[in-house]
């Protein structure tokens, strides 16, 4: 696949890498990564022009969108040609955020019980 990012001067495709990688650790794929970015800076997009504008088959996009659907980043308007829009960077880093620090506390919350089993498993382990 050739990314119509590619176009772009070297600075902005050092920007473009980082924003990527930075998607990639959402757990985002690369081609999931490329639809939100083209469609958060370029606005609610055709799928039909999205596959021409992304240089990408069917066979790459249309999974794509759908796994981006099912983490609610991506939203349509069935018509004729389906219109996409995706939420904003804002929103996305938010519910990164939110989703990483309830992780972070559920695991401060379970600690002491994680270590003292940890603790038993070297008695077992040493016996």
């Amino acid at each position: 696949m050739i990314s119509v990012f590619e176009k772009k001067g070297e600075s902005n495709n050092l920007s473009l890498e980082r924003m990527l990688h930075l998607l990639k650790g959402f757990g985002f794929s690369r081609v999931e990564a490329e639809v939100y970015v083209y469609l958060a800076k370029k606005g609610p997009t055709k799928a039909k022009d999205l596959k021409i504008e992304l240089r990408m088959t069917k066979q790459q996009l249309y999974p794509a969108l759908k796994d981006l659907k099912k983490k609610r980043v991506v939203n349509s308007r069935p018509e004729r040609d389906t219109l996409l829009w995706v939420v904003t960077l804002e929103e996305l880093l938010n519910r990164y955020v939110k989703t990483n620090l309830e992780q972070a506390e559920s695991l401060q919350e379970t600690k002491e019980e994680l270590l003292a089993n940890w603790r038993n498993m070297d008695k077992q382990y040493n016996a």
